[in-house]
């Protein structure tokens, strides 16, 4: 690997790391009811397990309820019951048409577990970050062991090996921050 292709590779996989954890945030539970809560939901569909948002519109009629409606009515039943045996905690509520999911307040004791989750999931990421820093400067040291490049330019690649950690890391941690908020307001 020459420099630029260690510095790519280091971006992308911070990057992806930044994003799971943000699409993490987006399937825990506030008091405000999101389609993320149940999107990724694996419903068994025609002998194949999908997720709901590939099987269903997922809507937010009132800031406590989503509304489910199916691509196919028959499989109402099916989705309904992929609900009920999620981790999500809500209880699905069928007209045979669309399902309502009333999305209760939460408790406080409830909102602290779950900015401990939140803590949890960005102490995940940022080891995630720190695990491909420490690839790419492996890289780096492989480099200047070779003789491929010389050690200023090594330092100069691990400097900027540090500087995507610190951008990532300072994007998990805003993320976080804004997540707690949001979750200790309501």
């Amino acid at each position: 690997m020459d420099p630029d292709e260690i510095l790519l590779d280091c971006e992308e996989r911070m990057e992806k790391a930044a994003n799971l954890y943000h699409s993490q945030l987006g399937g825990l539970r506030t008091g405000r009811a999101t389609p993320g809560l149940v999107e990724s939901v694996r419903v068994e569909m025609y002998g194949s397990m999908m997720p709901l948002k590939q099987c269903a519109t997922v809507s937010v009629p009132e800031p406590q309820q989503l509304l489910i409606r199916p691509f196919d009515v028959s499989q109402i039943g099916q989705i309904s019951k992929a609900i009920q045996s999620s981790d999500v905690g809500l209880a699905p509520n069928s007209d045979g048409r669309v399902i309502r999911l009333n999305v209760p307040p939460l408790s406080t004791e409830r909102r602290k577990q779950i900015v401990s989750r939140v803590k949890e999931l960005a102490e995940e990421a940022r080891v995630s970050i720190r695990n491909v820093r420490r690839d790419a400067n492996k890289h780096a040291d492989g480099l200047a062991k070779d003789k491929t490049v010389s050690e200023d330019e090594a330092t100069r690649l691990k400097d900027q090996i540090q500087d995507f950690t610190k951008k990532y890391e300072g994007r998990v941690n805003s993320l976080a921050e804004t997540k707690e908020q949001e979750v200790m307001e309501e």
